[in-house]
């Protein structure tokens, strides 16, 4: 019984000697380098020797990556039954390293890591050394070899201070786009994709370029990025995918608007509607139907049709049809046709015609009203800068200038004519909550004499607020809109009116001042943005009347 209670407690001890953990300290050749290896850190406890062992090499690949090239273990030693001392010398410290490459190497990717090279060569802090060559790699990787490498070889002392090293490339054959898959919206349009996006078979693979074209997407109404593009590398291929959405584009936009007629003095109502369709074929074509009736006698309809891409070009067509209708005087009748070319994702030019067709309704005609037809070779600019991410204020910035030049033909006489529009606006975005809108609109007709149905009509709430729909007759006019927006919620904002024209009219020799003011207020709902707008009018030389004062109620739903 004895004999077997001490073969078990021999065994017992056994165990425990061979369970208990090992203990290592590392020290230097002084204090300072001692306490300098207290500081990088190191693990201390063990199971085993070899794991022990194992850890007081990788600390040496530590110093050596610090700048301790020489750095080297003089002996491990054993204290007790469970401490090991490693006594390491480490030498003199370099802090610094040249890098010599060869014509393999692109030295542009160095703009990346703001580093001047010079001569075939580029100097680091050792600190440094990991991160950069990270980063170059990432870059190699991304414009287009994404199994390139970058190795540091023949490292030696360079002087008290530095070493050196060269730079060993590893590369393969750069990688081109063999194939492009779109998942999510599979019938996106082909084209958008290879002139809007500009993302083509065959093209050299470029990461980095493919994720800034990826977000263009974002300044495209009919669709939007799912999630970043991703790459499948196969041993001959290289496919693109793709993750693009389907947005809801088409909306309907109108308002109704009432106010005191000045004579009568009874309430009057106008309105009017504006349909857009965008996408609904796939294509990313535009359909835009307007029709307007206003509380003097006028009726305006308007559609246009817009074309993008046509042959797989980045050219597109826009043609459109506008009749306007002054009560019983005269009709106008004018048809456009445009070829734009998309200069990128923002910009686009174009060259058409537009022709005109006007008749008298009167019994008689006059020195400013008469039959007449006109042509123009007209010339477009385009620049939008959208922010699709804000439902409220969609586009951040707007210009669009148009030229032409042609001539208007009468019973009586040919004349040549110039006109010059422009529209643009811009909103500045002070903070999350504060804004300002600035909107310049106008126009000009250059003629030796003009006849009343063929002047711009302007006034009303897309234009000078505050006046009646069209109720201004012009020549030359132009528009500054401005508004200071609120928001008091992600769904609600309130702003200010503050507009002003001038316009000039040649047949009635009038050349006047105008402004409006007045407040709104903007509400998102499930049925789409609505507006309300009140504001009043003045002229220069007329006094500020509130009964002149005008409420446009306007919903643009999206659908």
């Amino acid at each position: 019984m004895l004999r077997a209670f001490s073969i078990i407690t021999i065994i017992l001890l056994a165990n425990l000697c061979s369970s208990q953990s090992l203990e290592l300290k590392i020290v230097a050749e002084d204090k300072p380098k001692s306490s300098l290896i207290d500081s990088l850190g190191y693990i201390k406890r063990f199971d085993t020797y070899k794991s022990l062992e194992s850890e007081v090499s990788t600390f040496i690949k530590k110093l050596w990556r610090s700048g301790y090239i020489d750095a080297f273990v003089k002996e491990i030693s054993k204290t007790n039954d469970s401490l090991f001392k490693a006594n390491l010398i480490l030498g003199a410290q370099r802090r610094r390293i040249t890098i010599f490459y060869d014509h393999t190497f692109n030295d542009d990717l160095l703009n990346f890591v703001n580093i001047e090279p010079k001569d075939g060569q580029f100097i680091l802090d050792l600190n440094d050394l990991e991160n950069v060559l990270d980063v170059l790699n990432r870059k190699m990787a991304e414009q287009g070899d994404p199994f390139s490498s970058l190795q540091l070889i023949n490292i030696e002392k360079f002087n008290d201070q530095a070493i050196r090293a060269d730079l060993k490339i590893t590369t393969n054959k750069k990688r081109r786009i063999n194939n492009i898959i779109v998942k999510g919206y599979e019938k996106f349009p082909e084209s958008f994709i290879k002139h809007y996006l500009k993302l083509k078979r065959g093209q050299e693979f470029n990461l980095t370029e493919i994720k800034e074209k990826i977000d263009l997407l974002e300044n495209l109404r009919f669709a939007k990025k799912i999630r970043d593009p991703e790459v499948l590398f196969t041993t001959d291929s290289t496919t693109l995918y793709l993750y693009i959405e389907k947005n809801k584009t088409n909306n309907f936009d109108g308002f109704l608007g009432f106010g005191t007629d000045e004579q009568t003095n009874k309430l009057e109502f106008d309105g009017y509607l504006d349909l857009r369709l965008i996408n609904n074929l796939n294509y990313g074509e535009t359909l835009n139907l307007f029709y307007k009736s206003d509380e003097i006698d006028q009726q305006t309809f308007r559609v246009n049709l817009e074309l993008p891409y046509l042959f797989k070009l980045p050219i597109g067509i826009e043609a459109g049809l506008n009749i306007f209708r002054k009560d019983s005087t005269f009709v106008n009748a004018n048809q456009h046709a445009l070829v734009n070319y998309q200069i990128n994702a923002q910009q686009k030019i174009g060259l058409g015609f537009s022709l005109t067709n006007s008749s008298n309704l009167l019994e008689n005609d006059s020195a400013i009203l008469n039959d007449y037809s006109s042509n123009f070779l007209t010339f477009g600019y385009q620049f939008i800068r959208p922010q699709f991410y804000d439902p409220l204020f969609p586009i951040n910035f707007l210009l669009d200038l148009n030229l032409g030049t042609g001539q208007r033909e009468n019973a009586n006489e040919n004349i040549s004519q110039n006109m010059v529009s422009l529209n643009t606006y811009k909103i500045f975005n002070l903070n999350e909550r504060n804004s300002l809108f600035m909107r310049l609109n106008g126009a000009y007709l250059a003629s030796d004499n003009y006849l009343d149905n063929e002047l711009y009509r302007f006034g009303g709430i897309n234009s000078i607020r505050g006046f009646e729909e069209n109720s201004i007759v012009a020549d030359l006019f132009g528009v500054v809109n401005t508004e200071y927006r609120y928001r008091l919620s992600s769904s609600i904002y309130v702003h200010s009116v503050f507009d002003a024209a001038y316009f000039e009219n040649q047949i009635t020799e009038t050349k006047e001042k105008l402004f409006g003011f007045g407040f709104g207020l903007g509400l998102l709902t499930n049925a789409g943005l609505f507006r309300l707008n009140y504001s009043s009018g003045k002229r220069d030389n007329s006094p500020f009347r509130l009964s002149d004062s005008k409420v446009h109620v306007s919903l643009t739903a999206t659908f």
